[in-house]
């Protein structure tokens, strides 16, 4: 896949990773929202005008509504879910999973990774996306985990990578 030099791809911790798990309401989760807001804007400015997400729970949940937000102001951008597998929502709390498929609806475009689930579905759709990008907006505290091999990759591809700490 050759990248899109208008295209930017997200990683981020899941919601368990976040200090302060599903309280959206935390202080540090609303200021992770307006950070992740402004790198959209600023990747928006850079040129970017597609954006791929992973559709994790967690902070992948939150790029994908700044992004809808941000087509609301900006009719040219459009907002792709990289699907890891036709599961991955299957075992989420109920309101998580609602959210989820609203997302989906309001997603430009949604590809599907892998045909089922497996233990690499989610790293593949992780090298899907950096393979298609120019830039990496990354969430990550720099626990290990899928967000830290995200950066890894992104870094080996020679994308621009901004990175939103997480305290």
């Amino acid at each position: 896949m050759a990248k899109i030099l208008n295209t930017c791809c997200f990683t981020g911790h899941r919601e368990a990773k976040l200090p302060w798990g599903e309280n959206e309401q935390d202080a540090r989760c609303l200021e992770l929202k307006a950070n992740i807001a402004k790198a959209i804007c600023n990747a928006y400015d850079e040129g970017i005008r597609h954006f791929l997400v992973g559709m994790a729970n967690g902070c992948d949940l939150y790029f994908a509504e700044a992004v809808v937000h941000l087509r609301s102001l900006r009719p040219d951008v459009t907002l792709e879910a990289a699907i890891p597998c036709p599961t991955q929502a299957d075992n989420w709390r109920k309101d998580m999973r609602a959210r989820y498929q609203a997302l989906l609806l309001q997603c430009d475009q949604r590809t599907l990774v892998s045909e089922s689930y497996d233990r690499g579905c989610m790293m593949k759709r992780n090298r899907y996306m950096v393979d298609a990008s120019r830039m990496l907006i990354a969430a990550s505290n720099g626990q290990p985990g899928g967000a830290e091999n995200t950066i890894r990759y992104a870094k080996r591809k020679g994308l621009e990578i901004v990175r939103i700490p997480l305290y």
